[in-house]
């Protein structure tokens, strides 16, 4: 499984960013691009083009939902907004190719452990929660536990505890 980080330009910035622990743990299959409303990514443009490129993003239609396992078997790369709630609602409102991509909802998925954000939606996770749900689902369990453990190190050392 590969996955696009499609990146706010401020989270590139934040300390508590957790995507950078996604790109430490997947190395070359996690892919971070930064986000841009009118100058979208090119390469995301040709790779969403040859059909190639799900998004893994919240909906209420449960008609949408579809197992990792099933859709990574056809797409290549899984799409995570990574940004705060409320930038990520905006940049797929304003990026019309997003809104085209098949979506993938992550499906009883735990509850997120990730203290250091405010204003968090219920039954959100943070990027590297969402990885980790997903590396599960996928059977990639041994990154998944490296994930896991390396997110549960960074609270700890975020929250000073």
């Amino acid at each position: 499984m590969n996955i696009i980080l499609l990146t706010h330009p401020r989270e590139m910035l934040r300390a508590n960013n957790t995507g950078k622990l996604v790109s430490q743990v997947l190395g070359e299959r996690a892919r971070v691009v930064e986000w841009h409303r009118k100058q979208p990514d090119a390469e995301l443009l040709r790779l969403i083009a040859a059909g190639k490129v799900g998004l893994v993003f919240p909906s209420d239609d449960k008609n949408i939902s579809q197992k990792v396992c099933e859709i990574s078997q056809r797409l290549l790369y899984l799409v995570i907004i990574d940004a705060t709630w409320q930038e990520a609602r905006k940049m797929f409102n304003q990026s019309p190719y997003l809104k085209a991509l098949p979506k993938v909802l992550l499906i009883n998925s735990p509850k997120s452990i990730y203290p250091l954000r405010r204003n968090q939606i219920e039954g959100g996770l943070c990027t590297a929660e969402c990885v980790i749900h997903l590396l599960t689902e996928s059977e990639n369990i041994i990154e998944a536990q490296q994930l896991s453990e390396l997110l549960m190190t960074f609270i700890d050392t975020k929250a000073g505890v």
